[in-house]
């Protein structure tokens, strides 16, 4: 049995130890296959670039072709070797990990990561280059590339840079105006770009650029205008990440039986899949760390992990407040609130654009598809839909929600009132902790939040509050023969008799107090036929209520 190469993301390492390999080589032949050579692809964090990276290194290498049939024989590039096998000389860069304190830094560190690279270059391929330490990091790509054409002669080089972005990202998330000095005309990186660009006019002839978001290609690389963006273009949607047939066949080869698939398929659907990068995509990807990081815990372990979140994944998303300060005001706010309660946002998703300028909410909403938090759900006057892709990413924006409410309401939910509504929801089936915490927040809400408050924005809180109540599911509108009750709390582990909860949620404002026996009325009669839904009736202790909030009272029934 092959072992799961959690954490491996260097290609020769994974076949000679005997990992499991997913098959991803006939993206290499798709993308030989292009009339463009120069080409930018991105994905979130942890979809499996830098392995992709390492697979096109490995094939392209010239001093790999002895090695081709032990490294690609079992796999489809193997079996279909491309016109430009072993023909490169691979000059590879990887930007991650660069010290961002201040700018000083940042440009050392970058040059650094240049160095190292022109480094392993100049020994691998035996090239008489000496590397001045006092010379930019640009000139040391200039006088690299004008060597390497003296002493190579009609040779070609094939760059591959992986993360090309994270350290603009990283000073981005806390320090814009470093940003923009380290982007701008005179910017030590945008030149070394614009170097690159030259080389493609005599020795560089493929290029292959990975990262996570466009956020400085208007700026950063606007020297280097000749990459063509292959990020949405639906034959690449499948190129990094698993598909379901992917998942299965990595499950197989682990000997977990279709039985045990049956229970851990829709466990990793809900928490792991639904993403899709092209408007045109026709399959949804799970992202391939986070399922790696499950079925290795479940083999070795032998049970379901208790966090379905790995912690080496979740800090990488933690920068999700930092991006989201970029948009300021209520269009933040609009987003955040859309994106939670489960509305689909329509938005056009920019290619490029640069937040050293003004940052949009079309910005905000391109960005967050680009970090892994919203993906394309459809299609809506010819333009994407997007809606937050599983419940691992819906996770942490209710994090993030709950971290605006204590600070709009002085207040927070500490470990003890979480675990006095676990005690009591799970034992008992009643709510009144859960929503004497919700009125808490209505009452400490500012008076211009009630100008927006509605139905949507009561059960936004009660989701969020509700979301680390780990020993649940948390169902919010979960569809029931085209009916969607509003929230449904189903325990994890039926064998241990936890009790559950369906509500149904109402408000009214100020004023409107008239109407609260209609609106219970209401809502008592929509529980009631969701209640004889067979989905919901084979759901074991289920208690049901209705939740009317009338501006900061709350009022519950208990419906039998």
């Amino acid at each position: 049995m092959k072992k799961l190469p959690y954490g491996i993301s260097d290609y020769e390492r994974l076949v000679e130890n005997d990992y499991y390999y997913v098959d991803k080589t006939m993206y290499i032949e798709k993308l030989e296959d292009l009339a463009e050579r120069y080409i930018m692809f991105l994905r979130p964090r942890k979809f499996g670039k830098t392995l992709f990276t390492s697979t096109l290194e490995n094939y392209y290498d010239i001093l790999k072709e002895e090695k081709f049939e032990k490294l690609y024989g079992e796999t489809y590039i193997g079996k279909n070797p491309t016109k430009f096998k072993n023909k490169y000389h691979i000059l590879k860069l990887n930007f991650s990990g660069i010290d961002t304190t201040d700018a000083e830094t940042t440009i050392k560190g970058f040059k650094e990561k240049v160095i190292a690279s022109i480094s392993d270059f100049i020994k691998s391929y035996n090239l008489d280059f000496y590397i001045n330490s006092d010379m930019t990091a640009e000139g040391l790509l200039n006088n690299l590339l004008i060597s390497f054409k003296n002493q190579k002669q009609g040779k070609k080089i094939y760059v591959i840079i992986d993360e090309y972005d994270h350290f603009a990202n990283e000073l981005l998330g806390f320090n814009t105006n470093q940003f923009k000095n380290l982007v701008s005309k005179n910017g030590k990186v945008r030149k070394w770009y614009e170097i690159l660009k030259e080389g493609t006019e005599s020795v560089v002839d493929r290029i292959f650029i990975t990262g996570v978001a466009p956020i400085t290609l208007d700026s950063l690389t606007s020297g280097f205008n000749i990459s063509s963006d292959k990020t949405q273009d639906e034959r690449f949607n499948g190129m990094m990440g698993f598909t379901e047939q992917e998942l299965k066949e990595l499950m197989k080869v682990q000997n977990i039986k279709n039985d045990e698939q049956e229970i851990l398929i829709p466990i990793m659907r809900e928490n792991y899949d639904g993403y899709k990068f092209s408007l045109h995509g026709k399959e949804k990807i799970y992202n391939s760390n986070m399922c790696l990081y499950f079925l290795n815990s479940y083999t070795e372990l032998g049970r379901i992990p208790e966090r379905l979140i790995d912690v080496n994944i979740a800090s990488d998303y933690t920068k999700l407040g930092k991006m989201l300060d970029l948009c300021k005001g209520e269009e933040r706010e609009r987003v955040i609130e859309k994106t939670v309660s489960g509305e689909g946002i329509i938005s056009e998703i920019r290619q490029k654009f640069n937040p050293a300028m003004e940052f949009t909410e079309t910005d905000l909403v391109s960005m967050l598809y680009y970090l892994g938090y919203l993906t394309i759900s459809g299609e809506i006057f010819e333009k994407p839909e997007l809606k937050i892709p599983n419940k691992v990413m819906k996770e942490l924006y209710s994090e993030y929600f709950m971290e605006i409410l204590k600070k709009e309401t002085d207040l927070q939910v500490t470990e003890d009132d979480y675990n006095e509504m676990l005690r009591e929801i799970a034992l008992e089936g009643k709510i009144d902790k859960i929503i004497e915490m919700l009125g808490k927040y209505l009452k400490n809400l500012s008076n211009r939040d009630y100008i927006k408050m509605d139905e949507k924005y009561i059960k936004l809180i009660f989701y969020c509050i509700a979301m680390n109540l780990k020993i649940f599911r948390l169902k919010s509108e979960m569809e029931v023969q085209r009916k969607y009750p509003d929230i449904l709390l189903i325990p994890k582990d039926p064998s241990k008799g936890y009790k559950g909860v369906m509500i149904e949620f109402k408000y009214l404002k100020k004023g409107e107090e008239n109407k609260l026996q209609e609106k219970q009325k209401e809502a008592r009669e929509q529980i009631k036929e969701y209640g004889e839904f067979e989905e919901i009736k084979e759901l074991k202790n289920i208690y049901k209520y209705t939740v009317v909030a009338v501006n900061d009272e709350v009022y519950v029934e208990e419906i039998g």
